[in-house]
């Protein structure tokens, strides 16, 4: 290998593909709270050679992985507050993107992962501005600050909050977002890893007040609920995702057994996070399949 494509190679995006199986469940384990940043580094040091170097790798990158400009002229984007008794905090903040020309348009609420209202899930809001639909992503931190502009500190404060109090919050955020008048009335939800168990949670919470749901890789609501389900649901999983898809069969069952109307895809050679084009285990094709077929999905059921 000569020194043009020695520097080539390196300084090309890492992917998952360049990571060890074995670093990349650790990193699950990190971005779900049950070790801390140090032992994951120590930990990924250890279990293979260059393991610290692809530890390290899989930090996100926001500014590399933004996909829509907050200025781009198919959509407006601000931060909005909203009332939410029964929540944390008796106020939200919330990033709200609304589509170019003249509504009202459908809705989507857009439900962070663990760790608050990040660069990434405010960049989604703004995607799906440009699809055509208005959508608020709430910041569950807000009664703790707001998202304190890292991960680390953010998951540590989202873990920190009433977790049944949280989902309020996302739930009200719904309500204030169907209320608004650039809103038809007609109202989606989608959300990754936390957020994806909460968009399944608010399916059974907003009974028919909610047109559809599309929740990535998030636990799935409790089986005792899911008779009140009314929206359709296009479910999303990652292949390698153990403590997420061993929930799926059961939850599968009662929605058969309720009659409710779903669709699911396990999409190959992924892992949890899929979807988030921050960090490599970003898949870049079932990432924007994901994608297409969640729109497609909302253009469906708000039409």
């Amino acid at each position: 290998m000569n020194e043009a494509t020695s520097s080539a190679v390196a300084e090309r995006p890492v992917t998952q593909n360049d990571i060890d199986q074995r670093v990349l469940d650790l990193y699950d384990e990190y971005c779900h709270g049950r070790i801390d940043r140090r032992e994951f580094l120590a930990r990924a040091a250890a279990v293979c050679a260059g393991g610290l170097v692809m530890a390290q790798a899989l930090m996100p990158d926001y500014a590399r992985a933004q996909q829509v400009s907050f200025t781009d002229p198919r959509m407006k984007a601000e931060y909005v507050h909203y009332p939410s008794p029964g929540g944390n905090g008796g106020t939200m903040r919330g990033y709200l993107a609304t589509p170019a020309g003249n509504g009202p348009f459908p809705a989507v609420l857009v439900i962070h992962e663990n760790r608050g209202l990040n660069p990434y899930i405010e960049d989604v809001a703004r995607r799906a501005a440009v699809d055509g639909f208005l959508a608020l992503a709430p910041d569950g931190l807000t009664p703790s600050g707001g998202y304190p502009g890292n991960d680390d500190d953010g998951r540590q404060l989202q873990a920190s909050l009433d977790q049944a109090k949280l989902r309020v919050d996302m739930l009200n955020g719904a309500r204030y977002l169907k209320s608004l008048k650039a809103c038809n009335g007609k109202l989606a939800a989608t959300g990754f890893c936390w957020g994806g168990g909460t968009t399944n949670y608010l399916a059974v919470e907003m009974g028919a007040d909610l047109q559809a749901a599309a929740p990535f890789y998030g636990a799935a609501a409790a089986t005792a609920g899911v008779p009140k389900i009314r929206a359709p649901l296009l479910l999303h999983f990652a292949e390698s995702d153990p403590n997420v898809n061993g929930m799926w069969p059961a939850y599968e069952s009662a929605l058969k057994s309720a009659g409710a109307k779903y669709e699911a895809f396990v999409y190959p050679g992924t892992q949890h996070g899929f979807h988030n084009d921050s960090t490599p285990r970003y898949k870049p094709d079932a990432a924007k399949l994901a994608w297409q077929r969640t729109i497609e999905h909302f253009r469906k059921y708000l039409a």
